[in-house]
């Protein structure tokens, strides 16, 4: 596995480094978003918000737009959720806040390459719900026939939902579902569900089930 580290201080980005390779990843160091924008393919980023020359949250956006299945965390000192909030809607998976273990991001990681590596179903399984057509082979999305584009958080959380339609799931079951953890910041679905909501143009789609958590709307 092929990871980007966008840090601009030398030192935490040399241990960082240092221990992602002991773990069995290739590292690739940017230390400037025009570097980060530059580098090559990988398979996940670990995106350092502030950057010198320009705004982390920018790089991300961008980053997204190149390919909507790119693992992105955003490793931040920003505590305030604004921040947070920013990061998730244009983009990133997942956040981790300075200072953190290197465990707790080693779990993070494990959880999104877990996510991207797993296998789908088959070639040929496609679900139509209401107006919603969903291809989980070729991750397509259409609504009344036009496609939308979703980025792949977006698109597990509606393919988590569209396994039982009508059916109410708990955050809990739709947070191991897509991040395989229960906990991944208490507004990460939220921010995620809202921005798919938007997406499909048909908010009443997605339906908040009150003390339980979402459901695929059938009609």
């Amino acid at each position: 596995m092929r990871i980007l580290l966008v840090e601009d201080d030398l030192r935490v980005a040399g241990v960082m480094a240092s221990m992602l390779q002991r773990r069995g990843y290739e590292v690739e160091h940017a230390a400037t978003a025009t570097a980060a924008l530059a580098a090559a393919p990988c398979d996940l980023v670990l995106l350092d918000l502030n950057l010198p020359d320009g705004d982390g949250i920018d790089v991300c956006r961008a980053l997204r737009a190149r390919n909507a299945h790119l693992g992105i965390i955003a490793v931040t000192a920003r505590a305030e959720e604004r921040d947070r909030v920013s990061g998730l809607l244009v983009g990133a998976d997942d956040y981790v806040v300075k200072p953190f273990s290197m465990a707790e991001l080693q779990a993070r990681i494990v959880a999104l390459l877990r996510r991207t590596d797993r296998q789908g179903p088959p070639p040929s399984e496609v679900v139509e719900v209401g107006p919603l057509r969903i291809d989980h082979a070729a991750r397509t999305v259409q609504v009344d026939a036009e496609p939308v584009t979703l980025t792949r958080k977006e698109f597990d959380i509606l393919a988590s939902l569209a396994r039982r339609p009508g059916v109410a799931l708990t955050r809990e079951r739709i947070m191991l579902d897509v991040w395989q953890t229960t906990w991944s910041g208490r507004h990460t679905l939220e921010v995620h569900v809202a921005s798919l909501r938007a997406k499909l143009r048909r908010p009443d789609l997605v339906q908040t089930v009150r003390g339980v958590g979402y459901r695929l709307c059938t009609g």
